[in-house]
């Protein structure tokens, strides 16, 4: 059985779920557009395994803090969570686990901070390899103007469309089809926006209830989605941030787990990352592609993912 509170760390508040077993402390960093409700599966699984298990709703989502400012959701500032979190909880230690932009969070928190992080396991997004230029100017120089990341950066623009209907929103993006085809979900038409490809009246998935997808719903209405996609908009400062950690790796034990039918690394640039997870990740104890699965992992395969992290973790702070 979870529960919930509000804990202020690095200076703001969040909101987080929590299932305390005896054991090391694990923190769990939810993607976009998503909520700590995404690790629903996961925590009493890895508090059954005899974990203590912390699930915060990420900066800029559900009913954690959303500062205003674009600046303020740097990774520097998400990682600066992380830490906050682990210290406000009484723990000099944890291991990390974090899927889609939350991975990201996770690979940076063991590259900061190895003192805290003992061990790392990114779902769906492979480990940082800093590119030779900003990620966004890249894009440009290749022609590409209608990426997904593009569309998201002008304020203003994306909230638009999303906060529209926002029931409708939700079911597209977690529901639909959503980053099964990277041509459909990856490039916005133009005119089309985010949600052009996607339809609003097919079945959910078998993985996502419609009490779920109300969970999710309400928490959208209330935050709305400017805080999440100003983590978009610090991607090409964050390159310019981790300019010290060029060429840098993550040598505490690490797991990689995605679906076979997700986009992110089924594209161009996400292949090559996760064919090369070694080059940054020297110590990386297993790499778990499940057939059949696609971008929300944790959500759609629970049993598969939650054997693998509670296998991977047990072992990590066995050492």
């Amino acid at each position: 059985m979870s529960t919930t509170r509000v804990i202020k760390a690095n200076g703001i508040d969040l909101f987080i779920r929590e299932a305390a077993g005896q054991g090391p402390l694990v923190v769990l960093c939810h993607g976009w557009p998503e909520l700590s409700h995404s690790w629903r599966h996961q925590i009493p699984a890895l508090a059954a395994a005899g974990f203590h298990v912390v699930a915060p709703d990420m900066r800029g989502f559900g009913q954690s803090t959303a500062p205003p400012d674009v600046s303020a959701y740097s990774i520097f500032d998400l990682v600066g969570d992380v830490v906050g979190l682990v210290k406000a909880l009484g723990k000099t230690k944890a291991m990390v686990v974090g899927h889609d932009w939350g991975a990201p969070v996770a690979w940076h928190a063991a590259l900061f901070r190895p003192d805290i992080f003992t061990a790392v396991a990114g779902l769906s997004v492979p480990p940082p390899f800093r590119g030779r230029g900003r990620p966004l100017e890249l894009l440009r120089q290749g022609g590409i103007t209608n990426f997904y990341w593009q569309y998201f950066q002008a304020p203003g623009v994306a909230e638009a469309e999303f906060e529209q209907d926002v029931a409708r929103t939700m079911r597209m993006v977690l529901g639909g089809r959503g980053l099964a085809d990277p041509n459909a979900a990856m490039f916005v038409q133009e005119g089309k926006g985010f949600l052009g490809h996607a339809t609003a009246d097919a079945p959910l998935p078998a993985w996502l209830s419609e009490d779920d997808l109300a969970h999710f719903t309400e928490n959208f209405r209330k935050s709305g989605f400017r805080g999440g996609l100003n983590w978009y908009r610090n991607i090409d400062h964050n390159w310019e941030l981790t300019a010290p950690w060029q060429d840098a790796q993550i040598h505490q034990p690490s797991l990689f787990i995605a679906g076979a039918q997700d986009a992110v690394i089924t594209g161009l640039i996400g292949a090559k990352r996760a064919n090369e997870l070694e080059r940054v990740l020297p110590n990386l104890t297993r790499k778990l592609i499940i057939e059949g699965a696609g971008h929300w992992v944790q959500q759609e395969r629970p049993d598969e993912v939650n054997a693998a992290l509670v296998r991977f973790l047990r072992e990590a702070s066995s050492h």
